[in-house]
């Protein structure tokens, strides 16, 4: 769905009709974003490939204390939904992805904010291994029974890549908009836009760039 104008506007309820037509809701304001919408990323929209995707993770509780899911509010299901092939979930088009991040806090640090469960079970994988397991489940587009695609989440060392930093600044950024602060303690306007800067990469189409305009402007109002 796309919208236009600012009269009557309504972001909301596009985003509800797009979701429950599996679809997507764009607003067009400049030239840049109907290039990306309507060139850039039309195929996506035009062509699933994977329908009623879902995503379980189960972290590890020998690692991880605590977890929260960013975003996704209106993307939950119920646990016992991931195995039924009845409930409806969202489609994935040709070229799209998908990042879901989660804040996590490690066993034993100081950032817990509650008691540990008194009737929690360690896992039984090696800790050192893995943080987590993640499984996901589709349906080739025309068929009715999904399949599942299973594998553990490593603990790597390695540095987080550009897209991984831009991802959590704009993530940062949103909670920002919302007043949601919760967890963010001292993270400002500024910290999302100094990350995002340093992780734009090489941007050949400016919409990074354009994002950190946003962010700016934000900013410059929350003063």
């Amino acid at each position: 769905m796309l919208g236009f104008g600012r009269g009557n506007y309504n972001d909301a309820l596009m985003q509800a009709l797009a979701q429950n037509g599996n679809g997507t809701a764009s607003y067009i304001d400049t030239l840049s974003e109907a290039q990306k919408v309507l060139v850039d990323q039309a195929s996506g929209a035009l062509f699933p490939i994977a329908n009623d995707v879902k995503i379980q993770v189960e972290f590890n509780p020998s690692m991880i204390a605590e977890y929260r899911l960013i975003g996704y509010e209106t993307r939950a299901l119920a646990r016992e939904d991931f195995n039924n092939d009845k409930v409806d979930a969202g489609d994935i088009g040709a070229g799209h992805t998908v990042t879901a991040i989660y804040e996590i806090t490690p066993v034993g640090s100081p950032a817990l904010k509650a008691d540990p469960l008194r009737y929690q079970t360690p896992a039984n994988s090696d800790p050192s291994v893995e943080l987590g397991y993640l499984k996901l489940r589709y349906k080739a587009p025309g068929q009715s029974e999904s399949r599942l695609i299973e594998t553990p989440i490593s603990d790597s060392t390695a540095a987080p890549d550009t897209e991984a930093r831009f991802s959590a600044a704009v993530a940062g950024f949103g909670q920002l908009l919302r007043g949601d602060t919760k967890y963010l303690g001292d993270w400002t306007y500024q910290n999302a836009i100094a990350l995002a800067v340093e992780a734009k990469g090489a941007d050949p189409f400016g919409y990074r760039a354009e994002a950190v305009s946003l962010m700016r402007l934000a900013g410059s109002l929350a003063k």
